[in-house]
């Protein structure tokens, strides 16, 4: 069988011929040590086509194409113009040897043409990149350089700019900054709490909360100077009026220290210092809790906006969370606590990151690892349907969320849950008929008003909207009226078929195959023993099928 090999250069597609191969073996390191003499490697492969790119953008979505697996116009036909065309009917008597498998399964696919990617052709491929410039007689060494330079940099500029994680390194980086100003603003809170408790160290008794210890010192400065009257401003920073008039008696008879005006400066300054970093912190949370919601919105739902986020973080992106595997997935985060285990022979961790979801800190201590590997295979599959899917929904997300209370409740009262098959059908009827619903209110808003009423008259007419719309039929019933001549006859048939004995829609839906195989034989024999005039009787009754 012919071999012939394509190869992408960043000046166009060249197509070359492999031909008595077996002057320098078949075997793969045969291969490697003729590669480097051209007057070896030359009698075996020789140049058959080459087709230049038009221009550099041509050759960046060339470039694109084949990276993602996927054949160009351009290529099939520069393939089937040089290749021997394949009669119907018959195999070929070539294959094509490429160095992306993933585009030699499309071009089989399209042309039928058989590929193949191994050892052996990623060797000849080789030696065809390292004398490409000889065989082209045309081109130039540097102009060689040139196209691979400018292709490259064009390539990598386009990666850069088209993410294919949906900007979720956003929410890497929100989240990272996220858990940075939560252990400064603590450190800075304990600096504050420990900087004016030498003037005021009651204040640490009675406020506990680090924000509204930060905006009392800016707001009170020197406590010689708070009298009843700054009553109301406390109890706006508060809401609590008895602690209010508790602040003020206790800086009466306060033990602590006075301090210079300069001093109490400083500890002003750094108060609103703390004070702008908590508003800043409570904004970045709602920040990454609106992108959660559109990058993940299903995980978002499932585990919540945190967990979710540090799930991400720590896999690097939503496409490698979405490729882990759930028991990958239940360990993220205790990579040390399992290397460590694997290393002693002790026991794996059971959860890492998940261990935060309220999930496992409501199961109980043995069924926190039944927990949190239920929970991880709900996760995996969020965060495939917010990879992978093209509409953004949180109904999957939900419907996880409900399996994953089911399942607490059957650890804790035994009560069944549902299967995950009709969940997920469940959860898929409700996408549709959520997107019909969306499609229906863009085409109604998009209409105007006397196109919206022709619609509406097109489908009294067909029996589709009651005639009366100011008296709408009970349950969602058409009248007799609308109904067509067709239905009707359904209807009839019907009405005349026997109905199973699951009391179902004609047919044993919970049968399984060896109650088919039985039921089979005993309906042989049944026929064996009736007579031919039964046989007819039931012939020239309408409507009846035989059981």
């Amino acid at each position: 069988m012919a071999l012939y090999l394509l190869f992408e250069s960043a000046s166009g597609f060249a197509l070359f011929e492999a031909h008595g191969i077996d002057e320098i073996g078949q075997n793969t390191e045969a291969v490697r040590s003729s590669v480097v003499d051209l007057n070896r490697f030359g009698k075996v492969v020789k140049l058959t086509a080459f087709s230049p790119f038009l221009s550099a953008f041509d050759a960046l979505n060339q470039c694109n194409a084949v990276s993602e697996g996927l054949m160009t116009d351009e290529l099939r036909g520069f393939l089937e113009l040089n290749l021997p065309k394949i009669k119907e009917g018959k195999k070929p008597k070539y294959s094509l040897g490429l160095a992306e498998p993933k585009i030699g399964s499309h071009i089989f696919e399209v042309t039928k043409i058989p590929c193949q990617s191994n050892e052996f052709v990623l060797e000849i491929l080789r030696g065809v990149r390292f004398h490409f410039d000889k065989f082209i007689k045309d081109l130039k060494p540097t102009d060689l350089d040139k196209a691979q330079l400018g292709l490259g940099h064009s390539y990598s500029r386009a990666k850069v700019k088209f993410n294919v994680n949906r900007v979720d390194n956003m929410v890497i980086q929100a989240i990272f900054l996220l858990d940075t100003l939560d252990k400064d603003v603590n450190s800075f809170s304990m600096r504050v709490r420990e900087w004016y408790s030498w003037h005021f160290p009651e204040l640490v008794k009675i406020v506990n909360d680090n924000y509204l210890y930060a905006k009392i010192a800016k707001f009170v400065v020197n406590k010689s100077e708070l009298s009843e009257e700054k009553i109301p401003g406390l109890t706006d920073i508060l809401g609590d009026e008895d602690k209010a008039k508790e602040i003020v008696e206790a800086a009466k008879s306060s033990m602590g220290q006075d301090l210079s005006p300069i001093d109490l400066i400083n500890v002003q300054q750094f108060a609103k210092r703390v004070m702008d970093l908590s508003e800043y912190r409570k904004k970045l949370h709602e920040y990454l809790i609106t992108k959660m919601n559109d990058i993940a919105p299903n995980l978002a739902s499932l585990i919540g906006e945190i967990v979710g986020a540090r799930l991400i973080s720590h896999a690097g992106s939503l496409t490698n969370l979405a490729k882990c595997p759930s028991s990958t997935l239940q360990i993220l985060g205790a990579e040390k606590a399992l290397f460590r285990a694997l290393k002693t022979r002790g026991n794996t961790p059971k959860y890492g990151l998940i261990f935060h979801s309220s999930f496992i800190g409501r199961a109980s201590t043995k069924n926190k690892g039944r927990m949190a590997r239920y929970l991880a295979n709900k996760c995996s599959i969020a965060s495939r349907i917010d990879c992978f899917s093209e509409t953004s929904t949180t109904i999957f997300g939900e419907k996880l969320r409900e399996q994953v209370e089911e399942r607490l409740d059957f650890y804790d009262k035994g009560v069944a849950p549902r299967k995950n098959l009709d969940v997920m059908k469940a959860a898929i009827e409700s996408t549709i008929n959520e997107g019909e619903a969306k499609a229906n209110m863009d085409i109604d808003d998009g209409l105007p008003v006397e196109v919206s009423t022709k619609k509406n008259k097109k489908k009294k007419s067909k029996g589709e909207v009651p005639a009366d719309e100011d008296e709408p039929v009970a349950n969602g019933d058409v009248p007799e009226e609308h109904i067509t001549e067709k239905k009707k006859k359904k209807e009839k048939r019907k009405e005349q078929e026997p109905q199973s004995l699951n009391g179902g829609n004609g047919f044993d839906s919970e049968m399984d195959g060896t109650a088919k195989k039985k039921k089979k034989s005993k309906d042989a024999d049944m026929k064996d023993v009736q007579t031919s005039s039964a046989v007819k009787k039931k012939k020239k009754t309408k409507g009846e099928v035989a059981e």
